[in-house]
């Protein structure tokens, strides 16, 4: 699905089930692509729990840049391709999540696109050796609960608990989160099946 935004071309890859429970919408890095091993272990997670997946590659990515530019304009478009991929589904639960400079965007958005959670993988607290400029006032600041799923080897550092609804550090990971990306997955999963659930609640 190729979605035309303010800052340029956006693509949306789609699995969408018939009557999906919740929609989650994932993006990459800012060198990543919608392939990465940990957002394919959550899209197939996220499949099974009946969710509808849209796994996002932003306009500065798909016009072959590494850095995303101003956050403004990267939020601006990321709108535009949630407001656009939604409209495909019903009225479904909103989850919005990615990886790295991803996670940053989907917290930053996130009451603006109207999500009911965040899941922010591999979150970058900060560039790596200088913890003095941390990133924690956007997992602070996201006006939903957010779940961080990162390394205990990540040198973009680890947020503290405190500062997410849910922090999950798993032993052995770095920044690409690739070594176990089952074990990725299987932390969003509990995250992922309240908006399920949720969802079965409310239906007739």
């Amino acid at each position: 699905m190729e979605i035309p935004t303010a800052h340029g071309l956006a693509e949306a890859v789609l699995d969408e089930p018939d009557e999906p429970a919740f929609l989650l919408v994932l993006t990459h890095g800012s060198n990543g692509g919608v392939d990465a091993p940990d957002l394919l272990a959550v899209r197939d997670a996220a499949l099974e729990l009946g969710g509808g997946v849209a796994r996002v590659m932003q306009p500065f990515r798909l016009a072959g840049r590494r850095a995303p530019g101003p956050a403004v304009k990267q939020d601006e478009a990321w709108l535009e391709v949630v407001a656009a991929v939604r409209e495909r589904f019903a009225d479904v639960p909103l989850v919005q999540g990615g990886r790295s400079n991803g996670a940053r965007v989907a917290c930053r958005t996130a009451r603006a696109a109207g999500a009911a959670g965040v899941l922010a993988l591999a979150f970058p607290l900060h560039p790596p050796g200088k913890p003095e400029r941390s990133r924690a006032d956007e997992l602070r600041s996201a006006g939903v609960e957010v779940l961080v799923v990162n390394g205990d080897r990540d040198p973009f550092g680890v947020p503290d608990p405190a500062d997410a609804a849910r922090v999950v550090v798993l032993p052995g990971e770095r920044h690409e989160l690739a070594k176990d990306p089952v074990a990725v997955a299987a932390a969003a999963v509990p995250w992922l099946r309240r908006w399920a659930a949720s969802r079965s609640a409310v239906s007739p």
